[in-house]
C-alpha cells in the first residue's frame, strides 16, 4: 500500500508499507557456495522515496528502505534471516553546471545486520559516499572522472558466518569472513554514442 505527495511544486514523496509471506526462505551458504531452504518466513516493512530540486540546476534525491524479516520452523517459533539488511539508503545530490558539465554526489547505507538465525554474530554495516563529474566534449563525446569512496573508509563487501579451524587453533570457531571492499580509487572515462 503506498501513496505518492507532492507537498511543493518541486518535491515529490512517495511512501510505501508492505508485507511479504514465504512459504520457502532460501538462504546462502558460503561454505558450499549453494543456496539452501530455510523454512517459511514473513517480512513486512516501509519504503520512503523523496526527490526535490530547490534550484533548476540541482536535485536532491533520498531513499530509505526498513523491514523486519524472519524466518519461522516448523514449531512456529521466529529466528532472524541471516544477511538480511533491516536498513538501507540511497541518496545524493546532482548538479548540471551547464548544458556540457555534470557533477553528482552519491552516498549508500547498509545498515548492521544478523549474520546468524540468532544475531550472535554481526555483519557488520557501511556507508560510502562516491562522487562524480562528467564533461561531453562533443555530441558524441563524453569524458567522466569517478571517484569510489571518497572518504576511503574501511568496509566490509561480502560477509558470512563460516565456521573455520585454523592450524593450532583446539576447535573450530564461528566467526564472521569476509571480503574487504574497495578503498578510494579513480577512475577516468571516455565514452563515445553512436
Amino acid at each position: 500500500v503506498g501513496a505518492m505527495f507532492k507537498p511543493a511544486s518541486k518535491l515529490l514523496v512517495q511512501v510505501a508499507v508492505w508485507t511479504l509471506d514465504m512459504q520457502q526462505e532460501f538462504v546462502y551458504v558460503g561454505d558450499e557456495g549453494i543456496v539452501e531452504p530455510s523454512g517459511q518466513s514473513r517480512r513486512f516493512g516501509v519504503d520512503l522515496s523523496t526527490r526535490w530540486q530547490p534550484v533548476d540546476w540541482l536535485a536532491a534525491d533520498v531513499d530509505v528502505n526498513i523491514a523486519r524479516a524472519r524466518g519461522y520452523d516448523d514449531a512456529g517459533i521466529a529466528s532472524y534471516i541471516p544477511l538480511a539488511p533491516w536498513i538501507t539508503s540511497t541518496g545524493g545530490l546532482t548538479a548540471q553546471f551547464s548544458p556540457k558539465f555534470r557533477g553528482s554526489l552519491r552516498y549508500r547505507y547498509l545498515g548492521d545486520r544478523a549474520a546468524d538465525e540468532a544475531w550472535d554474530l554481526t555483519a557488520k554495516g557501511y556507508c560510502l559516499v562516491d562522487g562524480a563529474l562528467n564533461y561531453t566534449l562533443h555530441e558524441r563525446h563524453t569524458i567522466g572522472l569517478s571517484a569510489q569512496n571518497l572518504l576511503n573508509s574501511k568496509w566490509k563487501e561480502a560477509q558470512f558466518a563460516t565456521t573455520s579451524r585454523l592450524d593450532g587453533e583446539p576447535l573450530a570457531v564461528t566467526e564472521i569472513h569476509y571480503t574487504p571492499g574497495s578503498p578510494f580509487n579513480l577512475k577516468l572515462t571516455l565514452s563515445t554514442q553512436f
